[in-house]
């Protein structure tokens, strides 16, 4: 009894941290500070454009009028099957991104917890470490609009492998049939569809046997993928009209060196969207437990670990490697291989160091004396760093701007009202901001940030900025081998589209190409900075916009008549 009330407050105490972990962005709401790159700065944003459109139930080969002048294809985007654009239909942004993230962390943590239980952690006198390692796990920075992509991969595989194991029950389908409604097919579980598919290929081998129940499972969740991406699927295999963007992508050409030291930074640091935050305390215990293994020479009963350990780190070299510049051959004739990015098996990574974490753990704690101290310790102190690495946090430290700072909604309604003029019937674009925040506010831009768009488009609009990629070899390189940030770069500025309020940064020696501009219907150009040599660049200043809520300062330029300067 007096074990059942144990951990009875330890589950407690477990749901209360996730609790309190989520509840800033629920108490600050538009207040409260979260990831600009890749989240504010696009996907956020491409959630209300989408809903605004009224293509978000377009046709297969259909265009987001909002965005790049029109020809932004619907199908770069998320399918009306995905989960999270929902959310966006029924609440306002801030509390849409509050509860997605709630529903993650939670199914996050159920899934570890259940995964660790059942097939990882065996000794029932260890639930606390399975416990509060799924915390820990469920606790880590994700990229957002990945919803459960890699924090989902725990409960995906669990439900794999009872299905694998002969356990009949109704919620292994029922798990395998949802998690497609909310996570990403690219950007996560089709890495983990090719993991389960090689232990189903391991187990022919092994065992000498069909299990076609467990090979079923795996194509149920696939052909559910592809009909919650069949925007996706359509656009990457069936629209061949004309090139795209991503046709255009630079070749890597890291020397063998370079992915070496990339394979180490990527085991030791991890990849922006996926941060196990294992550099602190993670690997640091997995590392000693391995040290202890092979001192006491009891590794060949810690099998597990040492499997894991190796996925692990040859995962870090394969996406290390996939940059290396030996492969520019073969990524030449395959095209595919040139426009998908086959080094995200790194997403795979968080869940496994969780595992690796959880394995070491229960190692030491089974030594019994200090050693189970520090087993508790470094639970512990994993949990603060993943509590440290709370958004409100990390980003409110850093001093970027809040939800409603970064959109500054009242400012740009005010630019609106002095326009004067239907949204539609002009196209404006963004110097030192990022295009979304014109974009959330109904503004039809010229720039933007797409995945994949028409190459001829790329092509039109670096008329614009061709003098500025001139003088900068990195702004160069960066929109030409990439380009999907299609946006008004200057030299000066270089790579930074956060120019607040209290900047004293000036634009000297802009030269832009207003005609060109001009021509492709653009006639106002969103500033965060005073442009001082405007006139040469045929731009008038036609007023400066502030206001106390927005992060920005905003000098709204209008581009004079073709045969003016």
């Amino acid at each position: 009894m007096r074990t059942w009330m144990i951990e009875r407050k330890q589950e407690l105490l477990a749901i209360a941290l996730i609790l309190i972990f989520t509840a800033p962005l629920f108490i600050l709401g538009g207040n409260s500070h979260i990831r600009i790159h890749d989240n504010l700065d696009s996907n956020m944003t491409w959630y209300r454009v989408l809903l605004d459109s009224g293509n978000y139930l377009a046709k297969t080969g259909s265009n987001i009028p909002q965005m790049l002048d029109g020809v932004a294809p619907r199908d770069a985007f998320d399918s009306q099957f995905v989960g999270i654009v929902w959310l966006y239909a029924i609440f306002p942004t801030p509390l849409a991104f509050a509860v997605s993230q709630l529903i993650t962390r939670i199914f996050a943590f159920i899934g570890m917890r259940l995964w660790l239980r059942d097939y990882i952690i065996k000794d029932p006198s260890k639930k606390y470490i399975t416990l509060f390692v799924a915390v820990a796990f469920a606790l880590t920075p994700f990229w957002p609009s990945g919803m459960l992509s890699t924090l989902g991969m725990p409960l995906a595989l669990w439900a794999f492998l009872n299905i694998r194991k002969g356990k009949r029950s109704i919620w292994n389908w029922l798990i395998l049939t949802l998690l497609p409604f909310y996570s990403s097919l690219i950007l996560g579980f089709c890495f983990l569809l090719f993991l389960v598919a090689c232990i189903w290929v391991y187990d022919i081998v092994k065992k000498r046997g069909w299990n076609w129940r467990f090979f079923g499972s795996i194509a149920y969740m696939s052909a559910i993928y592809c009909v919650v991406n069949y925007r996706f699927i359509s656009q990457m295999f069936f629209q061949t009209n004309e090139p795209d963007s991503r046709s255009a992508f630079n070749l890597p050409n890291n020397s063998f060196l370079g992915s070496i030291r990339l394979t180490f930074k990527n085991f030791t640091i991890g990849h922006t969207h996926d941060q196990p935050l294992a550099t602190y305390v993670i690997l640091p215990v997995i590392l000693l437990a391995f040290i202890v293994m092979l001192v006491k020479k009891d590794w060949r009963a810690q099998k597990p670990f040492l499997w894991l350990l190796a996925l692990n780190f040859s995962l870090s070299i394969w996406y290390a490697f996939w940059w290396w510049g030996a492969w520019n051959p073969i990524k030449e004739q395959i095209s595919i291989m040139r426009s998908f990015n086959f080094s995200r098996f790194h997403f795979l990574q968080p869940f496994i160091f969780y595992g690796l974490f959880a394995l070491a753990l229960v190692y030491f704690a089974s030594r019994g004396g200090w050693w189970k101290k520090l087993a508790i310790i470094g639970l512990v102190l994993q949990i603060g760093v993943v509590f440290a690495g709370n958004s409100e946090i990390l980003y409110r430290v850093a001093g970027t701007p809040s939800i409603d700072q970064f959109y500054a909604r009242n400012q740009f309604q005010d630019i609106k009202a002095y326009i004067g003029k239907p949204q539609k019937d002009y196209r404006v674009a963004s110097i030192g901001i990022h295009p979304s925040i014109s974009q959330e506010n109904g503004f039809y831009t010229l720039d933007g940030y797409v995945n994949s768009y028409p190459l001829s488009y790329k092509e039109k609009f670096r008329e614009i900025i061709a003098k500025e990629l001139d003088k900068s070899p990195l702004l160069k390189d960066y929109y030409d081998g990439w380009g999907n940030r299609v946006y008004i770069f200057s030299a000066e500025l270089g790579k930074n589209y956060l120019f607040d309020k209290n900047s004293t940064k000036h634009i000297k020696h802009l030269e832009l190409d207003t005609k060109a501009f001009k021509e492709m219907g653009g006639e106002y150009i969103f500033s965060a900075v005073p442009i001082d040599n405007a006139s040469e660049n045929n731009l008038h200043l036609e007023k400066t916009f502030e206001d106390e809520q927005s992060a920005w300062k905003i000098y709204l330029y209008k581009v004079g008549d073709l045969n003016a300067g």
